[in-house]
């Protein structure tokens, strides 16, 4: 199997009248010959379009059967699959276009090509292995977004990797899917490893705690792929609601931002369920680590590498020894003391193939690709992230991470959020800020975050100066963007 709109025709040759695909939001299902017969009509509707091998074809489209419909249908006629969020601004979309050269756009707006054309006869997919079949535009929450160029290959090599994980979503499964699908976190182990293992997919264009919770109940959901602030909302309902709604569910992962402790902890004790946490990057297909790998849900850690990833630390010059975080104070280290921290570099089948257009930046000669996340190993060899490499605050040459300082104004009554990021400073170079939102009805001054601060955390890193705010910027998906607080 060479080519990622393979998967679905598989299926549909295995068990053609199996419930395929239910999209909550539009009411309409597929079983799987049906779904296959629909990605069959869209391609050919794309080549009379003029779509041809190699062409760039934005999707714009929200979590729906439109938009699996389109990523299959763009691979089968050996395109390459650009997905952008349909609520993007247009000077945005319009970058993306520039860059990327796409020609066509799927779409609901007039003028673009219609995103499903009915069913078709079967129609043989072109391109396989290095053949690009998705370009992934990053966030660009650390700097202006680039083209990661993922090939069937590696895309399918993840899929290969979640699958030997004991746990992970199997045939029979119903999986609840209500995060973006032009992230590469709800593509890749969302939707494209539900198709592979023939999984039946529930989607929702977007997240509801209600309506979700109604959903799981009626398509008697088995498994979700979600986010943190997904399972945020999940945490605030009533137990007995959140039982009744997730009675049918056996397995809940997060992935795309760190899951606080405390919601881990609360749907634990109210649904004796866990949330397996994963780390992944758009240019590694993208899952590297799961809780799943030990099948023990740690607070803090993403677990250990995926069958098939390497992974360690190394300095910035690529050396695989630890990095200290403050070789003054090695007491005063955020890490276990001995544990070492360093940039998580990993190799594997599913990395990208470098940067759009002529592959710049990708894995080294010898496979290995540095993520720029700073991590550190624990005593059982899981991993934890302690923040991006390009996230770190530098007080007077001594190293703070924004994840230790928020960690500790959290844990202040009264806090909602917290973002920390560094400022420029005369004296030390970089100071600490943080942007704190209060809790509904909190009264917080600066003072009382400094002063908590004081008492947990070494003086250069307590904030130099503390902001409020109704909100912090996130992303799509729900990850924090400090490039817009340093701004």
């Amino acid at each position: 199997m060479a080519n990622i709109a393979d998967l679905p025709a598989t299926a549909a040759a295995r068990v053609p009248g199996e419930p395929a695909l239910a999209d909550t939001t539009s009411g309409t299902s597929f079983t799987w010959s049906e779904l296959d017969a629909a990605i069959n009509g869209q391609a050919r509707a794309l080549r009379g379009h003029g779509v041809g091998a190699g062409d760039r074809v934005l999707l714009r489209l929200p979590t729906s059967a439109d938009f699996a419909v389109s990523l299959f249908a763009v691979a089968r006629a050996g395109a390459i699959a650009v997905p952008v969020s349909p609520l993007a601004p247009e000077p945005e979309v319009r970058n993306v276009v520039e860059h990327s050269g796409a020609r066509f756009t799927i779409s609901r707006e007039p003028g673009d090509v219609p995103p499903q054309a009915g069913p078709g006869e079967p129609v043989e997919a072109v391109g396989d292995g290095e053949d690009i079949a998705v370009l992934s535009y990053t966030s660009g929450t650390t700097g202006p977004s680039r083209g990661v160029m993922l090939s069937h290959r590696a895309l399918l090599a993840n899929l290969e990797q979640i699958g030997a994980v004991p746990g992970t979503p199997r045939a029979g499964d119903r999986v609840f899917l209500a995060i973006p699908l032009f992230h590469v976190y709800g593509l890749g182990p969302g939707l494209l490893h539900s198709v592979a293992v023939g999984a039946r997919v529930v989607l929702a264009e977007r997240f509801d705690v209600v309506k979700a919770l109604a959903v799981c109940a009626e398509h008697q959901v088995t498994v979700i792929g979600g986010v943190p602030a997904m399972y945020a909302e999940f945490a605030e309902r009533d137990t007995e609601e959140l039982r009744a709604g997730l009675a049918s569910v056996r397995l809940l992962t997060s992935g795309a931002a760190p899951l606080h402790p405390k919601v881990l902890a609360a749907i634990r004790d109210k649904t004796g369920l866990s949330v397996f946490e994963g780390y992944g990057l758009t240019e590694t297909a993208p899952v590297l680590t799961s809780t799943l790998v030990t099948g023990y849900a740690k607070p803090g850690s993403v677990g250990r590498p995926l069958p098939g990833v390497e992974l360690r630390l190394v300095e910035s010059d690529g050396l695989a020894e630890p990095v200290p975080l403050d070789p003054d104070d090695l007491d005063d280290a955020f890490v276990e003391e001995d544990a070492g921290a360093g940039l998580v570099s990993v190799r594997g089948a599913n990395l990208f193939s470098g940067y759009w257009p002529d592959g710049a930046h990708g894995p080294d000669s010898e496979g290995w690709y540095r993520t720029g996340d700073v991590g550190y190993l624990d005593v059982d060899g899981d991993l934890h992230l302690v923040d991006r490499a390009n996230d770190l605050i530098i007080v007077n040459g001594f190293n703070v991470f924004p994840h230790e300082v928020e960690e500790a104004i959290a844990a202040l009554p009264g806090v909602a959020e917290v973002a920390v990021v560094g400022a420029i400073d005369e004296r030390s170079g970089e100071s600490v800020r943080a942007v704190v939102v209060p809790a509904a009805g909190a009264a917080l001054s600066e003072q009382q975050v400094v002063d908590h601060c004081a008492e947990r955390l070494a003086g250069y890193k307590v904030p130099r100066t503390v902001e409020f705010a109704e909100s912090l910027p996130h992303s799509p998906i729900g990850k924090l963007r400090r490039v817009r607080l340093r701004a």
